[in-house]
């Protein structure tokens, strides 16, 4: 009997070591903005600003490339005094839009995380440059 039980114990022991070492790579995930793809993502191409100090309701498609800024040159101008001249990049791709920071200087957040590589929007995700809020439709 003893030898059942400590064989028990031992497996239980294990088990919960595994778990521990799962939450703590999970929380890690977390933290470095690593985060588990959606098995089905809604796909949207339209981005509306929804908060703004100078542009709420502005509404534009992303048919190809462009980029989103300060300068008068951006294809998209937001008059936010925490976004860079050239401050994102948006791809459409095969329906979906994929977000690049263009090494802007207060950085760009999708669903309150900084993007750090480019990024795949779905349908109701959150861009944010600096005051800024915008969310794909």
């Amino acid at each position: 009997m003893p030898d059942f039980l400590l064989t028990l114990l031992r497996l239980i022991f294990l088990s919960l070591v595994y778990l521990f070492v799962w939450q703590v790579a999970r929380s890690m995930s977390t933290h470095i903005g690593v985060r588990p793809r959606r098995r089905h993502r809604r796909r949207g191409t339209r981005v509306m600003v929804v908060r703004s100090d100078s542009t709420p309701g502005l509404q534009f498609v992303v048919e190809d490339s462009i980029v989103v800024g300060r300068s008068h040159e951006a294809d998209v101008v937001i008059a936010d005094p925490y976004a860079s001249d050239f401050h994102l990049r948006m791809t459409a791709k095969d329906g979906r839009i994929v977000l690049s920071d263009l090494g802007s200087t207060n950085g760009t957040y999708v669903n309150g995380r900084r993007v750090t590589a480019p990024t795949d929007l779905g349908r109701g995700d959150a861009v944010q440059v600096g005051k800024t809020v915008m969310e794909i439709r």
